[in-house]
């Protein structure tokens, strides 16, 4: 009698070890490369959040494809040495998707590795040169500058009317991405750029790069840096006495900039892609959702991962198997209707190089607050 129970204790045991074998197995293994320490924490901690989020509402809906995400973040450091091994480490665990990271200096690095892997790879880095390496692999979850800057550039042109621009700018890949097509932009409009700011990632003090731009005699400034750096630059600006327009994208008008420049902040003007305060019925129940599961407010890289997640469902989905080479293909060339998958927030469309196109947002900020002023359409509308 005894060996008898003994025998059915270890079939037992067998029998529930197989069963959890079988539920590990069944869990989709993504990978974030995210800065949650560094210069670029405020950047990658509200992308992974924003990924998490959408993780917790897909799994709890039954996941994709009958199977539950086994999300796992892990933290650059803001650095490109630590998220080109992070990559690898992802890529000995066997992910089906990597997530992030989000500064352009990084991605440029590892997705090098997740390209090797044939694993695809989203990115919330803006610097063009992400997608014109060639890599098929790799997909954004914003705008590239070449797609933002036009739109900023005929802002200047047609609304504030400005014949000279100043810009400051942050001395890094993505800094020096966006400084080149500004100008080019501003320049094939007939704008000058007088003078062009380098300041250094991680600076405290901006009192010389303002009262370069301030004494230039220029008809506005346009500020493109990491939200530390540019509610430094938004403070000093407000300090000396700056009164001219000052613009940038995305980042200049974006909640920790206004959390951290305070009233320095207001009148700051930005094109975004993707904003909490965007008049939309899905965008307000995700930044509901945002503000209750983090009592914080997200900001546009907490859309990035939220809605990015929720693309990685729609289109493993269309796919009909968990297969990364066949994704990869079918991101070519990709739309998705908010009509059909909810979750992305805004209807969206992906070009040959992974490429993104959407509505964006013209923002100002007033009384601390970011307002949307205008929605404009997709670049490639017809």
């Amino acid at each position: 009698m005894q060996t008898f129970f003994n025998t059915k204790s270890l079939l037992a045991g067998l029998a529930l070890c197989a069963a959890s074998t079988a539920h590990a197995q069944q869990a989709v293994p993504i990978f974030g490369l995210v800065e949650l320490s560094g210069t670029g924490a405020t950047s990658g901690s509200n992308f992974d959040n924003g990924i998490k989020l959408a993780v917790k509402e897909i799994n709890a809906a039954g996941g994709i494809l009958g199977r539950r995400i086994n999300y796992q973040s892990m933290d650059t450091q803001s650095n490109p040495g630590v998220a080109k091994a992070l990559a690898q480490k992802a890529i000995d665990q066997e992910a089906y998707v990597v997530m992030g990271p989000v500064f352009s200096g990084s991605i440029m690095v590892s997705m090098a590795e997740t390209r090797r892997a044939e694993i695809p790879n989203f990115t919330g880095g803006e610097a063009a040169s992400i997608t014109q390496q060639g890599n098929p692999y790799i997909f954004r979850t914003s705008f590239t500058q070449s797609t933002a800057m036009p739109k900023i550039a005929g802002y200047i042109q047609g609304t504030v009317k400005a014949k000279s621009v100043d810009v400051i700018y942050v001395n890094n890949d993505f800094g020096k991405g966006g400084l080149d097509l500004i100008k080019k932009e501003l320049e094939a409009r007939g704008i000058k750029v007088p003078n062009t700011i380098s300041t250094d990632p991680g600076q405290v003090d901006f009192s010389a790069a303002v009262l370069k731009a301030k004494q230039s005699g220029s008809d506005a400034l346009f500020v493109y840096s990491n939200e530390e750096e540019s509610a430094r630059a938004l403070r000093e600006l407000r300090k000396q006495g700056y009164t001219k327009p000052v613009i940038g994208e995305t980042v200049l008008t974006s909640q920790k900039v206004i959390e951290l420049a305070g009233d320095a902040a207001n009148g700051a003007v930005a094109h975004v892609g993707l904003t909490a305060d965007a008049p939309q019925p899905l965008i307000k129940k995700f930044s509901d959702a945002f503000q209750a599961e983090y009592k914080a407010k997200s900001d546009h890289n907490g859309l990035k991962g939220y809605s990015g997640m929720y693309i990685v469902k729609a289109v493993t989905e269309k796919v009909g198997k968990f297969d990364p080479k066949a994704f990869a293909v079918a991101m070519k060339g990709m739309s998705l209707s908010v009509k059909d998958h909810p979750g992305i927030l805004m209807d969206v469309s992906f070009d040959a190089n992974g490429d993104l196109d959407r509505e964006s947002f013209m923002t100002r900020v007033d009384n601390g607050k970011q307002v949307i002023s205008a929605v404009l359409p997709p670049v490639n509308r017809k």
